[in-house]
């Protein structure tokens, strides 16, 4: 057989070999069943080395060209034909099952304010939009440095899957920190997870079945709204004010809907920055506990107070049982830490920790040991009471701007805590076409209809970030956001 060698090539000669039999198979100049040279004789007419062509056959037998006949040869294998697959062209339809996944999910997929301002292309852009602190003060360095000593003095342990319910020391120390707080949390009833995303996640998927109903507050966390969407759940909405979640008006909904769950965020609620009353945790509590369904209590932000007095954890009243407790070090840390958990009692935990493992096996064991040791050294209550300090400044700086720059007919309830403060705009205003407006002006905001189980209710809110950004920001931000709110009455003045 005549194969052309060349020693020089850029491919090695076992390619080189390869190549020429792979194409000569595929072409037909090779037909079925012929029987190929034995290894030693062409590796004589080729003048290479026998390793050569053994290397060139094993390749051309593990892709299903030839085949080894004991006792026989090596052979051509017969090769079925192939149907040509055609290129999907622009403007095609895609195949049924993309279809069919993108009808499933129907979650939300409007440009974000972030894209909406940076596509305004203004020259000094402020985002007030955002669900972070300031990443300015993240204790990047700190942790570096702990990562480093972790590396140093754990080695390759550190790099294992771990515990499936989180590193013992880490779970040991948050057991501390929450009995401080009041919350009765034992090691072996905390879960380390994924960021309170996963944890919410998890406890909704183990509760509750497509077409199950659960409570949540009207409004609420966003993604949260999404994630229950994407499980096929009913939302039923409650009401809120100024102190939370209206509790007495909670039972109605519980006896029409029988909900499975309720998901509440008594402190510094996520968009309105709400914190519920001592009186209507109490009658949340009892009222679970008369229906029969758990509460999962979303603590997010429960450390950042600024005034007032700390308000129980409903775990720290839950008389047992009841409250599935979720926290998270993402927003006092650094998001993309990506380290949460969960507190809960009985046999619900240890579903819990079975139902996380098939999730994903374990959360990241470097960054809990990592985690594990900037809290017992302190740095973590350090740069927790830091940044409260910086950012009650901040929300202090944020209150003098809403009084100075933004229109008396603008409504808001100062924040005691969290990262958000609510606005509500006239009736006659809309949040979704203020924000293209407040983007050409250089700021941003999220608008409220994003955190309502029923979108239409929030077209008059906007969320507000007041620890994103440095004080002279949120002045300057604040300023551009009053003169978007009169450019849009003006708009609706002379379209009315």
């Amino acid at each position: 057989m005549r194969i052309p060698i060349d020693p020089a090539g850029e491919l090695p000669m076992f390619r080189q070999v390869e190549e020429f039999l792979r194409k000569s198979i595929l072409s037909g100049a090779l037909a079925p069943e012929t029987r190929l040279p034995a290894t030693r004789r062409l590796a004589q007419d080729l003048g290479v080395n026998r390793i050569t062509v053994q290397n060139a056959y094993a390749e051309l037998e593990a892709d299903g060209l030839i085949f080894t006949r004991t006792g026989s040869g090596t052979y051509v294998l017969a090769q079925a034909p192939l149907a040509p697959i055609p290129k999907r062209m622009p403007g095609a339809p895609w195949p049924l099952w993309q279809t069919e996944a993108g009808e499933r999910c129907k979650l939300s997929s409007t440009t974000s304010p972030e894209e909406m301002l940076k596509n305004a292309r203004h020259p000094r852009p402020i985002n007030l939009g955002g669900g972070c602190g300031d990443s300015r003060l993240f204790p990047a360095e700190d942790y570096r440095r702990v990562i480093q000593a972790i590396l140093r003095r754990d080695g390759v342990a550190a790099l294992e899957y771990g515990d499936q319910a989180g590193y013992f020391p880490l779970r040991s120390n948050i057991a501390q920190i929450l009995a401080n707080q009041g919350i009765p949390a034992r090691p072996e009833n905390l879960l380390i997870t994924a960021g309170s995303q996963q944890a919410i996640a998890l406890v909704t998927q183990l509760l509750l079945r497509p077409g199950d109903s659960l409570v949540t507050e009207s409004p609420t966390y966003a993604i949260a709204l999404d994630l229950f969407r994407a499980l096929g759940l009913k939302i039923v909405g409650a009401p809120m004010d100024g102190s939370g979640l209206q509790v007495e008006k909670l039972e109605p909904l519980l006896q029409q809907h029988h909900p499975r769950l309720i998901y509440t965020m008594p402190n510094f609620q996520n968009p309105t920055g709400a914190c519920m009353s001592v009186q209507r945790r109490r009658q949340l509590i009892a009222l679970a506990d008369r229906y029969n369904i758990p509460i999962l209590e979303d603590d997010y932000v429960g450390d950042l107070r600024y005034e007032g007095r700390a308000q129980p954890a409903l775990k720290s009243i839950d008389p047992g049982g009841r409250v599935v407790y979720v926290n998270t070090f993402s927003k006092m840390l650094m998001p993309g830490l990506r380290v949460g958990f969960v507190v809960a009692d009985g046999p619900f935990f240890d579903s819990l920790a079975r139902y996380k493992r098939v999730n994903d096996l374990t959360t990241s064991n470097l960054h809990q040991r990592a985690l594990e040791v900037y809290v017992t050294v302190g740095r973590y209550q350090s740069h927790l009471r830091r940044t409260s300090l910086i950012y009650g400044k901040r929300r202090d700086a944020f209150l003098r701007a809403v009084n100075r720059y933004v229109p008396a007919a603008v409504n808001i309830d100062p924040p005691q805590g969290g990262l958000f403060a609510w606005l509500r705009l006239p009736d006659e205003l809309s949040a979704e076409k203020l924000l293209p407006v407040a983007c050409k002006e250089g700021v941003a905001f999220m608008p409220g209809n994003v955190f309502f189980p029923c979108r239409e209710e929030g077209d008059h809110f906007l969320r507000l970030n007041f620890v994103s950004q440095p004080p002279e920001d949120i002045d300057e931000g604040i300023k551009r956001l009053g003169k978007a709110i009169k450019r849009l009455e003006l708009l609706a003045r002379k379209a009315g």
